[in-house]
């Protein structure tokens, strides 16, 4: 294995029982920023249940890949580079064979992972990207299920279960009715799984995935991003009783599956409701971050572990588009007024937030004036962001559009209102308007608005000026105060310090 504790980008070589799969983050940092990402469903463990052996045509698919990965190390730039193997090769009797021709490839030693590293280091990778996770972590790979308890940031004692799509395919001869029998008798074994009744399960893997895309595509939701998207576990269940009865050219049919995923489609849809059965889950939470991003989480020292992935995410984003990436601490502290526990008072989770959009709020600034609010508001969206969940999300996007636009309403995506609480979208338009007056005021310079600050009574918003600024109150400032003060009930005043 090539580890070396060296700066750039971060490359990880994941040999799993379906698929071969290169990643490569621009550096080791608490927001992985991911810059090539290429896989090929190679088959490893196609028939190992069978045989107990690696697929040949498998073997064939996985080693030319790794050539090629190999040759992208160098094209690329990867400094450091983890090659991690799973199940298929840990179990299969060629497995060693396999290991070393592998190694040949590589030039360095590859890391074996036993079941219950892997089981343990996806577990890290959810916490990672969903730092407040609690429940149970389900990752799904060709050949194992690992499941893995998770709270108070930490994961807890897992197992890893032969009970992959491709493992079931090969051992059922393609009988969903053997296979179910195969699930039904593993998952029977843990009782411990009944703890977990009420709480979510964070779910990983490819055919997962897929079922989440099914269930957006059911309500028409207009935000396609997989990350802490939650399914309700009756809603699920459902789901997967559907996929499980139709054929390959129906699922082929469906526009938002993988056409690489139909086969193991069903199998994978029967694991989830079996699991749904087992623990009497509230809700299946997806998460995009599983075992590479768990490999990645342990290669940071503690100091970046401990980091919020979200404000760096931002912070990052921010960095690259925003005029002055630091704006987003000036205007912190200068709205924190607003939300005062005798104002609209705040969580601190809402405190976090208002911190991320505070960060973000210039990301806009370079494409046309028309179309601001609206990029901003798709940029945040989409952005790859963990930490985050999708009404979270959602609010930093109104902020974003607000702070461009003012109290219009979105169109380009739908009437967002109706996806999260009216506090939200409340608390969403006054922010957005605070920093809409911020740029205004400032000049979208630094410096300028710590010097000023807020002042709010029961039945009026005062802007407090020195001297020195008082020119600075022209008319678009007067406009955009009485805005804000309208949207938190109070009619505005301007007041001349010293």
């Amino acid at each position: 294995m090539s580890r070396e504790k060296t700066g750039g980008r971060f490359g990880i070589i994941d040999l799993g029982s379906n698929s071969v799969r290169l990643v490569v983050y621009a550096s080791v940092e608490r927001h992985p920023v991911l810059v090539f990402n290429e896989k090929v469903m190679a088959g490893l463990g196609r028939s190992l249940a069978s045989t107990g052996r690696l697929d040949p045509k498998g073997i064939e698919r996985a080693l030319n890949a790794l050539r090629r990965f190999m040759a992208l190390r160098e094209q690329i730039g990867i400094t450091t580079l983890v090659v991690a193997a799973t199940a298929a090769v840990r179990d299969a009797k060629d497995g060693a064979d396999f290991l070393d021709r592998a190694e040949k490839i590589c030039g360095f030693k590859i890391m074996l992972l036993s079941g219950l590293d892997e089981a343990r280091i996806s577990a890290q990778g959810v916490l990672s990207g969903i730092p407040h996770a609690e429940g149970l972590v389900g990752d799904l790979g060709g050949g194992s299920l690992e499941l893995v308890p998770v709270a108070g940031g930490k994961p807890g004692a897992g197992v890893t279960l032969p009970l992959g799509p491709l493992r079931l395919m090969d051992l059922s001869h393609g009988s969903l009715a053997e296979a179910e029998a195969v699930v039904e008798r593993a998952l029977g074994e843990q009782p411990w799984l009944k703890d977990y009744k009420d709480k979510p399960i964070y779910a990983v893997g490819g055919v997962w995935r897929n079922l989440a895309r099914i269930h957006m595509a059911q309500r028409n939701y207009p935000i396609h991003v997989l990350h802490q998207y939650v399914i309700p576990a009756r809603d699920a269940a459902d789901i997967s009783r559907v996929i499980e009865r139709l054929g390959p050219k129906s699922l082929a049919q469906i526009p938002d599956v993988s056409e690489r995923r139909v086969e193991a489609l069903p199998f994978g849809a029967l694991v989830l409701y079996k699991l749904i059965a087992a623990t009497r889950a509230k809700e299946i939470v997806i998460s995009a971050y599983g075992l590479r991003e768990g490999i990645l989480f342990e290669s940071l020292d503690k100091k970046e572990q401990q980091k919020d992935p979200l404000i760096e995410g931002c912070r990052d984003l921010a960095g690259r588009l925003a005029r002055f990436p630091q704006h987003g601490n000036e205007f912190f502290k200068w709205t924190a007024p607003l939300f005062a526990n005798d104002v609209l008072g705040e969580t601190e989770e809402e405190a976090r937030l208002r911190h991320a959009a505070c960060i973000l709020a210039d990301i806009g600034w370079y494409v046309h004036p028309d179309y601001r609010a609206h990029h901003a508001m798709t940029q945040i969206l989409l952005a790859p962001f963990s930490g985050i969940d999708h009404q979270g999300r959602l609010y930093l996007a109104r902020v974003g559009y607000h702070r461009h636009e003012g109290r219009g309403e979105p169109e380009m995506i739908g009437n967002l209102s109706a996806y999260i609480p009216e506090r939200d979208n409340d608390r969403a338009l006054t922010l957005g308007l605070a920093l809409r007056l911020a740029f205004t005021l400032s000049g979208a310079t630094m410096g300028m608005l710590p010097k000023t600050r807020f002042e709010v009574g029961k039945n009026t918003l005062t802007l407090i000026l020195p001297k020195k600024y008082e020119a600075l109150a022209g008319e678009i400032v007067v406009k955009r105060l009485a805005a804000l003060a309208k949207a938190l009930g109070r009619k505005s005043d301007i007041r001349i310090g010293k």
